[in-house]
């Protein structure tokens, strides 16, 4: 018997700006997609200051497959593997709250606060930048027996590195993560529950997720970020984080749409947000490197240009697993968007287009309510519509 067609529920508020059921593009766009396969499982969600005007989540948390039957239905409750993300959500606040609390200063040597750290130049802050000189990526987990070793290894990366030009990398994440423990003498999944994810609100967000497999998206099987076979559900996709024990500084994160939508939603209310106050928010966004395609500021990404005209000022940030966020402060809008895109195999070649459709009909649908007669509604409502992937039926 074939499975059933994945379902998509979407949900809806009206706000200043934002009419009740103003994204049916966006619905359209997402049915379509799961309907076609890719990506198995999605959530999204479109935060204001003001609250969430549209929210959308379904397809498979988990697919069938020879040895599971019946494919797992994910919603809005489903906690994702967000990967990269880990390094804007957690790991940045805590750099910068820690600055902002004079235990240590951004400019500072990252080596400084690593036992055992052979000298170097490079910086907190040239970390944060991706601007360290640090090679992207190496398989640690393949080439290292424990933890320990892979923390000596990555450390002893710093001897090579020479700041200046912007080059991702996950190793000034890993450094960092461990230098914020050094500094705070506490774990980082500890610190990062406490000081960042409770006062957001984020109350299913954590590293090392403790709920039953059902509530969790799987991602990749028999992929190459394990020792051996098998899939991974229900622990961190990347490898070196995995060979960690699921916790780092550039991934290990779980969480649902709902607390990414929390965590946007305070970054678009500085004066107000829980953690970092507005001078320090506004050094995250001041601090800049890098040019043309590419330029950052700390820890996120300028100019999404592949994804629709966003305005000057809007940061974004992608993880791997196929998750993403961005913040436009012009417009008082952020984008969660959430999937499983490398369950069961991964599909790079069509992460990059399905983010981009995703955001640019979003973008559109922003246009859209500027132009419409009626698009600052002072009512405010719920509802929502639920349906296959063919059109939605609305209740």
């Amino acid at each position: 018997m074939s499975p059933p067609p994945p379902r998509l529920t979407a949900s809806y508020q009206a706000l200043p700006g934002h009419p009740a059921d103003g994204y049916p593009a966006v619905s359209g766009l997402l049915m379509r997609q799961l309907a076609g396969g890719f990506p198995p499982a999605v959530a999204v969600r479109v935060c204001t200051s003001s609250g969430s005007p549209y929210a959308a989540a379904g397809g498979w948390a988990r697919m069938a497959d020879a040895d599971f039957p019946d494919p797992v239905p994910a919603d809005a409750y489903t906690l994702f593997d967000l990967a990269s993300l880990t390094k804007v959500v957690v790991t940045l606040p805590l750099v910068l709250l820690l600055h902002q609390r004079g235990r240590w200063s951004i400019d500072d040597p990252v080596a400084r606060w690593l036992p055992g750290a052979p000298r170097s130049p490079v910086t907190i802050s040239d970390c944060l930048l991706h601007a360290a000189g640090l090679v992207p990526h190496r398989p640690y987990y393949a080439a290292c027996a424990d933890p320990a070793e892979i923390r000596r290894a990555v450390t002893a990366e710093l001897a090579d590195a020479v700041p200046g030009s912007v080059s991702y990398s996950d190793l000034g994440f890993m450094l960092l993560g461990w230098a914020v423990e050094e500094c705070a003498g506490e774990p980082l999944a500890k610190l990062a529950a406490r000081e960042v994810l409770g006062p957001l609100g984020m109350t299913s967000a954590g590293y090392r997720p403790r709920v039953p497999l059902r509530r969790i998206a799987a991602t990749e099987a028999d992929g190459d970020q394990r020792p051996g076979p098998g899939l991974a559900w229900g622990s961190v996709h990347d490898g070196n984080a995995f060979a960690l024990g699921g916790v780092s500084g550039h991934a290990g994160l779980f969480g649902t749409v709902a607390d990414l939508g929390r965590f946007a939603n305070a970054l678009l209310t500085p004066d107000r947000h829980p953690v970092l106050s507005a001078e320090t928010l506004a050094l995250m966004t001041s601090r800049r490197a890098g040019a043309g395609a590419g330029p950052r500021v700390l820890g996120w990404r300028l100019q999404p240009a592949a994804w629709g005209s966003w305005p000057d000022g809007t940061i974004w940030h992608t993880g791997f697993t196929g998750t993403s966020l961005l913040i436009a402060p012009a417009l008082d809008v952020a984008v969660v968007l959430l999937s499983n895109a490398v369950h069961p195999v991964r599909r790079l070649d069509q992460i990059g287009a399905f983010r981009a459709r995703v955001h640019q009909a979003i973008r559109d649908a922003l246009d859209g309510l500027a132009l419409a007669p009626d698009a600052a509604p002072h009512d405010r409502g719920t509802g929502r519509f639920e349906g296959g992937c063919g059109p939605p039926v609305r209740y």
